[in-house]
């Protein structure tokens, strides 16, 4: 069993910043995949960042350029740097978990979700 809880999230003006972590417990967090995602009101689920076991990582191509995910395995934590903010990235936003070793862009490939945690961008 893996529990992960998102903070950071808040209310930014266009072309600001946030970082988000999230807190994973287990023991075996440094060796697995971890993702971000979002979900907007009405809309699907999508990823936005992937992190792997190594801390490769890949991007949604909508964020390229201002996000950045980032790993602290000693602290069983993943972050996700958010700059440039803009009103469409409004959203809730959730980590995830997959007993994998490289990060996937597709929801039913992870088996943890967060609770996530609200980004608003005013413009």
């Amino acid at each position: 069993q893996v529990q992960l809880v998102e903070s950071g999230g808040g209310l930014v003006q266009a072309g600001g910043s946030l970082r988000l972590s999230c807190a994973a417990s287990g023991r075996t967090f440094s060796s697995y995949a971890m993702g971000w995602f979002r979900q907007a009101p009405g809309k699907e689920r999508e990823f936005v960042a992937g992190i792997n076991w190594n801390s490769g990582r890949s991007y949604a191509d909508s964020v390229k350029g201002r996000f950045t995910g980032s790993r602290d395995n000693a602290k069983n934590t993943v972050y996700l740097q958010m700059n440039s903010l803009k009103p469409e990235d409004t959203a809730v936003y959730y980590c995830a978990f997959r007993w994998g070793t490289v990060a996937a862009a597709e929801t039913r490939r992870y088996d943890y979700w967060g609770q996530g945690t609200q980004v608003t961008v005013s413009s």
